[in-house]
C-alpha cells in the first residue's frame, strides 16, 4: 500500500511538472536549460533549504516566468526523493513482506508460544 501511495504522488508531481512546462511553453517563455547558471543555482537552493517560508518569500520578488522554472526545479528534487523512498519501501517489502505476511508470521509465533508447556 503505501508503495502505490507513494508512486500516487509521483505521478501527481509529474502532472504538475507538465502544467508548468506548459505554462512557461504557452506564453513563449524559456524553460532552463540543464546546467544553466539559474538551475543550478536553484538546485543548490532546493537542496540546502527546506522551509516553504524560505521559497514564498524568494518567489514573490520573481518574475511568473523564474517562478514556474524554480517550481520545476523543485519537482524534479522531489520526484528524485520520491523515487528514492520507493525503491527503499521496495526493498523493505522484498526482505520483510507485505502487512498480511508479518501479521501471519506474528499470529504464529503467538501461537506457537502458547502450545508449550
Amino acid at each position: 500500500m503505501e508503495i502505490k501511495l507513494l508512486n500516487v504522488a509521483k505521478a501527481s508531481l509529474h502532472e504538475l511538472l507538465a502544467d508548468y512546462e506548459d505554462f512557461l511553453r504557452s506564453r513563449s517563455h524559456r524553460q532552463w536549460e540543464e546546467n544553466s547558471v539559474e538551475l543550478l543555482k536553484m538546485r543548490e537552493l532546493g537542496r540546502a533549504r527546506n522551509d516553504s517560508a524560505f521559497f514564498m518569500r524568494l518567489a514573490s520578488t520573481r518574475p511568473p516566468e523564474t517562478i514556474a522554472n524554480m517550481a520545476i526545479v523543485l519537482i524534479k528534487q522531489a520526484d528524485y526523493l520520491l523515487f528514492r523512498q520507493i525503491q527503499r519501501a521496495s526493498a523493505e517489502f522484498l526482505k520483510h513482506g507485505g502487512m498480511r505476511e508479518r501479521m501471519t508470521r506474528l499470529r504464529l509465533q503467538a501461537r506457537s508460544r502458547q502450545s508449550r508447556p
